[in-house]
């Protein structure tokens, strides 16, 4: 199975999986009426941080496992993962009732909730994912979560290579990530509720601003260590805000039997904006380490004095 295609195989079907799991944010925005809507996103997000603090105590049991036994330490891990998957559905299947049934009757669940007025109420047959960018705020909300994942996807390749080419050893390259993992979820509730305070647009667009300067930091500070750690950290930041506030955004411009097609419809476009970044990035980042190794083969080349 030494083969790069069933690899890329394997990764799509993996990657087709979590797709689906990011779909439980459809059920968070379900079960809470819209001013509670960004916050319970934010809780939502935070598992994700918990997730981290337990995956290298997995892959440390794994690799220890796996070289004591005599098998491949990269391995091992990705057979622990579909049991940790398994349990997760078990507990997903017994949350009662279904969150969309909250949702469309959230008066039951918070007496004297009135919802906000629908322009098109009870129309599930006429949404189509591109009608989302006929609508100001939820095109506003694609556009502001693309940008925030496209920039993302770009600096998450592009840090460990800046790191890499400026010496610094692999666990200092995984303590500036953890700092990115921490700025995308460990904030995730305040800027939540932030989000349900202040506004969507208040939270989203300065997210967005956010991750900019952080991709910025890490661009065009010739790999200084920190520098490149902080702009991590930012753009993990701007990433959770303008995720959490665009998704909430969405959910409030969209009935709740058309709120998983819309979300879903957001994903896509954030995927699209993924698979583009990859293409347009790997050649750009090829041709600058063909050059820099050039021109340190012509220096090695060079007589000395």
């Amino acid at each position: 199975f030494a083969s790069i295609w069933v690899f890329i195989i394997g990764m799509t079907i993996f990657g087709m999986g979590m797709s689906g799991v990011q779909q439980l944010r459809v059920a968070a925005t379900d079960m809470y009426p819209h001013f509670h809507r960004a916050q319970a996103l934010g809780y939502l997000a935070l598992g994700s941080l918990v997730g981290l603090i337990f995956s290298p105590i997995i892959i440390g049991g794994s690799e220890k496992f796996a070289k004591a036994n005599g098998y491949e330490p990269l391995g091992v891990p990705w057979f622990v993962l579909p049991l940790l998957i398994v349990i997760g559905m078990g507990i997903v299947f017994f949350v009662r009732p279904d969150p969309k049934e909250i949702g469309m009757n959230l008066s039951r669940y918070y007496p004297g909730y009135t919802p906000p007025p629908r322009a098109k109420p009870g129309k599930d047959e006429d949404f189509r994912a591109w009608s989302l960018m006929r609508n100001v705020p939820t095109r506003m909300a694609i556009i502001s979560n693309c940008s925030a994942q496209g920039n993302m996807s770009i600096v998450m390749v592009l840090t460990s290579l800046v790191l890499a080419h400026h010496g610094s050893s692999l666990g200092a390259i995984a303590f500036s990530h953890m700092f990115h993992s921490s700025g995308m979820f460990a904030f995730t509730i305040p800027l939540g509720k932030l989000a349900d305070r202040l506004g969507r647009e208040k939270v989203m667009y300065p997210g967005v601003a956010v991750a900019l300067v952080g991709a910025s930091l890490v661009a065009f500070t010739e790999g200084a260590y920190w520098l490149v750690t902080l702009g991590t950290f930012l753009v993990g930041l701007g990433w959770a805000a303008a995720n959490v506030a665009a998704t909430a955004m969405i959910a409030d411009h969209v009935e709740t039997g058309e709120r998983g097609r819309a979300i879903g419809g957001n994903e896509s476009f954030a995927g699209a904006i993924n698979v583009l970044m990859a293409l347009v990035t790997g050649p750009i980042l090829d041709r600058k380490s063909t050059r820099l190794n050039s021109s340190h083969t012509d220096i090695s080349r060079m007589p000395s004095s």
